[in-house]
């Protein structure tokens, strides 16, 4: 009898009865919970609470009775017709809320009391009491993100005398020591210095000197971000300089151009002297546009404060701003400060470029190391992550950029150009092809553009941890292992593939095996995906030659998670959510960047730091230091040109996997691919009007689908075929015509 009965509770709870979309939003900001708690507690993504609370999507079971229960429980302890408690401005829980911790991690999980070298803090934040705000005292007009949440001004020193008064409920998700957010913008009006934070709170700033100011951070802003993963560390609070804060601080309105090459100031100016005298050190890059000063650490925690100059062009325009139309110089401090908030509470705080800070975030998110408690003497001492990179090892000839080191005593020429039996030359696609008759018959070219396609190719990737293992003597290819292998796919006849029981015409294809798309010709070498791939597609691949990685894992996967949720979040906030059907998806990405002006920016950093982060894996020398000399990259552990050949393989296999299927499917072949934009011949300027459906009007499986997910395609643009040809014929042949098809400029740029 008991079954039944549970299996009738199990019925009742599955049609539970929701509030309203708004009520739900309140009744969580009233028990000040934020979304990644209600997430993380029901074992759902961030952005599918966020549906919830929008009305976008609604709860399934077994997710839907759990969340009744909570929403039950919150309405009992706050009725619609009761005052909530005031929720501390100091720490408004959208941005201030640490953030979600790696699945594989909890951050409730506290590391153990040992130096933050390797461990990250030392104890689990106690709550917070929330402080009533405080009187408004900047004259400055209001933003749009300080007219959401009145700006809030307190002199140093208030906090406590506050929070002894409230008898508001604590606030656990916020770690006190960064109520403020994980970033403030410094600006000056009226002779008065402020610091605009996250949240649309305004804290005076009584510091005079640049020195002053990092003390000030380090002892009374309360500014950073908590660590993501329970291995890592705290993230160092940011500072943001605006042009009237270098004034303010005597510092140059602009570097010059001695200093503009060596990007930092000059030894002898006198706020480097300044810091010296105070005591503060500068990391090796000095005083440049992204300063790092700090003092040495007081036990466990870091003294460490990093600023961003503005005016220094700190902030790409081609990264973080709209390169044909910049807005940063000009925008609100308070804007800023939320568009750079939500930039460190969705994927991590900015740390340089976006390719310097995703990578970064694979640290972040990948510790290379923990504290291990000694049996024996009880202390602790430093042990390595199985699962993260760890050291820097040797590196493999074929895998290294023509300027390595390694390559100086290889007998090569000064321009000599290696060749694929010289060099692992795993890129993304650069192809394109006459039109045949009967494509030319169509009036368009219509372009599809991969959502983050480099993330999405490294989501479930196999990668190597550890140093090279040569194999030599014919060593039989083994798609478990990473590496690099020296094999001869010149013999694999692609000009007709069977796909399901149909017949592919090959030719009008690019070779899964090069990135330009041509028939290899003799031995190459080539990562693991590729020659997995050549499996799949039933052909035989024997190496002669390897280098393998035998420790591995899926490195990868919290970062793109990271990532995708980022992305997929900042797209929701534009109106772009998973769940619309293809005629309202094009509709809403048309519209996107009207709606909100500051996610449109974000959704730019986003797709930056996925593909800059992994070109960073090999990036090479800027032309600091002779060729075959050793350069700074070199020196990083997250110098792996392996992976980031993985991942390209990756990348370009899986396009032409959906090119397969999209041929069999349709018989539709792409005449132009440029890294993940690829252009169609097509009957009108839609990509509805080219993309395949079955009969019941759902996308071909294991095609192409619009959609905003990664992996998913969204439409880059239209030309017609007259256009194609005429510029073939003033240009006297065929080149890629893929990333000239731009109406929407923001595709079709590898991310």
């Amino acid at each position: 009898m008991s079954e039944l009965f549970d299996a009738v509770d199990a019925l009742l709870a599955s049609r539970a009865t929701l509030p309203p979309p708004a009520e739900r939003k309140r009744l969580r900001a009233a028990h000040g919970l934020t979304i990644d708690e209600v997430a993380t507690a029901l074992k759902v993504r961030r952005a599918t609470v966020s549906g919830w609370e929008a009305g976008k999507t609604e709860p399934r079971p077994p997710e839907r009775d759990a969340y009744a229960r909570l929403l039950d429980g919150l309405a009992q302890l706050y009725p619609a017709d009761a005052t909530p408690p005031a929720q501390s401005a100091a720490a408004p829980a959208t941005f201030a809320a640490e953030p979600a911790p790696a699945p594989d991690a909890p951050a409730a999980d506290p590391a153990p009391a040992v130096p933050e070298a390797f461990t990250g803090p030392a104890s689990k934040p106690e709550p917070v009491l929330a402080p009533a705000p405080a009187a408004v005292s900047s004259s400055r007009p209001k933003s749009a993100a300080s007219t959401a949440r009145p700006s809030t001004s307190r002199r140093p020193g208030a906090k406590k005398a506050v929070a002894k008064k409230t008898t508001a409920p604590l606030a656990a998700a916020v770690d006190p020591r960064f109520e403020n957010g994980p970033l403030a913008v410094i600006d000056c009006e009226d002779g008065q210095v402020s610091a605009y934070c996250v949240g649309g709170v305004v804290l005076d700033v009584p510091a005079k000197t640049i020195p002053s100011l990092v003390d000030w951070t380090l002892t009374e802003a309360r500014l950073g971000q908590a660590r993501l993963h329970r291995h890592g560390r705290d993230a160092d609070p940011i500072l943001v300089l605006t042009a009237s804060a270098l004034e303010r601080y005597g510092l140059p309105a602009a570097l010059s151009e001695e200093e503009r090459r060596a990007s930092r100031l000059p030894a002898g100016h006198k706020v480097v002297k300044q810091i010296g005298r105070a005591g503060l050190q500068m990391s090796q890059r000095g005083f440049g546009p992204w300063a790092r000063i700090y003092r040495d650490p007081e036990g466990s925690r870091r003294r460490c404060v990093q600023l961003c100059i503005l005016p220094w062009n700190a902030l790409d325009v081609r990264e973080w701003d709209r390169k044909d139309n910049p807005v940063l110089p000009t925008m609100h401090p308070a804007d800023l400060a939320r568009y750079l908030g939500l930039y460190a509470a969705r994927v991590i705080t900015p740390r340089g470029t976006t390719a310097t800070t995703g990578l970064e975030l694979m640290t972040a998110l990948r510790p290379p190391t923990r504290a291990q408690k000694d049996e024996t003497t009880g202390e602790f001492k430093q042990a390595f992550n199985a699962d993260a990179l760890t050291a820097k090892y040797d590196v493999v000839p074929c895998e290294v950029p023509d300027e390595h080191p390694v390559l100086k005593h290889a007998g090569f020429a000064r321009h000599h150009i290696r060749t694929p039996a010289e060099m692992l030359m795993e890129e993304p696609y650069d192809w394109c092809r006459p039109l045949t008759d009967e494509e030319c018959a169509n009036p368009y070219l219509v372009v599809v553009d991969i959502n983050m396609s480099f993330a999405a190719a490294a989501n479930g990737l196999t990668v190597g941890l550890n140093g090279p293992t040569h194999l030599t003597n014919n060593p039989t290819f083994d798609p478990a292992l990473p590496g690099s292998w020296l094999v001869d796919l010149s013999h694999i006849d692609l000009s007709r593939l069977q796909v399901n029981g149909r017949t592919v015409d090959g030719t009008r294809l690019p070779s899964p095996f090069t990135p330009k798309g041509d028939h290899p010709t003799g031995p190459a070498w080539y990562a693991t995906p590729t020659l997995a791939y050549a499996q799949e597609l039933g052909y035989d691949v024997a190496p002669t030659e390897a280098y393998v990685r035998t420790h591995s894992g899926r490195y990868l996967d919290s970062w793109y998670k990271r990532l995708r949720d980022a992305y997929v979040e900042t797209m929701a906030d534009m109106g772009v959510t998973t769940d619309l059907t293809e005629d309202d998806f094009l509709e809403a990405m048309a519209r996107r960047k009207q709606a909100d002006p500051t996610m449109a920016l974000l959704e730019t950093a986003i797709k930056a730091t996925a593909k800059g982060a992994i070109g960073k894996l090999r990036q090479r020398s800027r032309g600091e230091v002779p060729y075959y000399e050793p350069y700074p990259a070199l020196e990083r552990w997250t110098w792996r040109p392996d992976i980031r050949a993985a991942v390209l393989a990756n990348q370009r296999v899986g396009l032409h996997r959906k090119l397969l299927k999209t041929a069999a499917a349709a018989d539709l072949y792409p005449v132009a691919i440029g890294t993940d934009a690829i252009v169609y011949p097509s009957p009108g300027p839609s990509p509805l009007d080219v993309l395949p459906h079955t009969p019941e009007g759902k996308p071909v499986p294991g095609g192409f689908r619009l959609g905003v997910s990664p992996g998913m395609v969204k439409w880059q643009g239209t030309q017609t075929v007259l256009w194609a040809e005429a510029l073939f014929e003033e240009r006297g042949g065929v080149f890629n015509i893929s990333n000239l098809i731009k109406t929407d400029q923001s595709a079709g740029e590898g991310e």
